[in-house]
C-alpha cells in the first residue's frame, strides 16, 4: 500500500491527489506526501519499501530466499 501512494506521490497531478486521498483518508498525511516526500523519490523506480524475508513462505513453509 505504501509503495502505491508514493508512486501516485510522484505523478503530482489533482487526480493522483484524489486517489491517494481515497487509500491514505488524511488531507494532512497526503499534503506531506506531495509537498515533502514526494522529492526524496523523485529519481527512485519503484521498491520504496523492503521485502521482509525473516519468516517463511505461507502456505508450504518454504524458505524464502
Amino acid at each position: 500500500m505504501v509503495d502505491r501512494v508514493i508512486t501516485l506521490g510522484k505523478r503530482g497531478s489533482l487526480h493522483a491527489r484524489r486517489q491517494a486521498l481515497e487509500i491514505v483518508r488524511d488531507k494532512a498525511i497526503v499534503r506531506k506526501l506531495f509537498d515533502t516526500i514526494r522529492a526524496a523519490f523523485k529519481d527512485r523506480p519503484g521498491g520504496y519499501t523492503p521485502d521482509r524475508q525473516d519468516r517463511p513462505a505461507r502456505g508450504d513453509s518454504a524458505p524464502i530466499r
